[in-house]
């Protein structure tokens, strides 16, 4: 299972991808693995604000539908509108092209409460 150390992660298989002001969210590797074929995403809408651990759209996969969430709190600035077209991106490469959104992280500090690579692979691996 592939777990980027550069990324921190949700409890709830989501990881973020630091850059300035704002994180990159998409599913985990193990998440996606989890899932299976994954045939549609449901992706949030840029100019949505959303809570840490709130509804940021849903993943339907051959096996079942997931809901993803917001791993901290912020507004929604970009969706990875070729997931609509696409979303088997996102078992190809779940950390790259498979990412859904971008947030503008209200709190900063907020990061701090995520995952390092370290305790997510303690808690997929349990």
């Amino acid at each position: 299972m592939n777990v980027p150390d550069e990324l921190r992660y949700s409890t709830d298989h989501e990881w973020a991808r630091p850059n300035g002001d704002r994180i990159t969210v998409g599913i985990t590797d193990y998440a996606q693995d989890a899932l299976g074929d994954v045939v549609f995403v449901d992706l949030p809408s840029p100019g949505t604000t959303v809570e840490a651990g709130g509804l940021l759209g849903e993943v339907e996969s051959t096996k079942s539908v997931s809901e993803i969430y917001a791993p901290v709190a912020g507004e929604v600035v970009a969706a990875n509108s070729a997931l609509s077209d696409a979303p088997e991106k996102l078992n190809a490469d779940p950390y790259g092209e498979g990412w859904i959104c971008e947030i503008v992280v209200a709190d900063p500090s907020s990061l701090d409460a995520l995952l390092d690579s370290g305790a997510y692979r303690q808690l997929t691996d349990g």
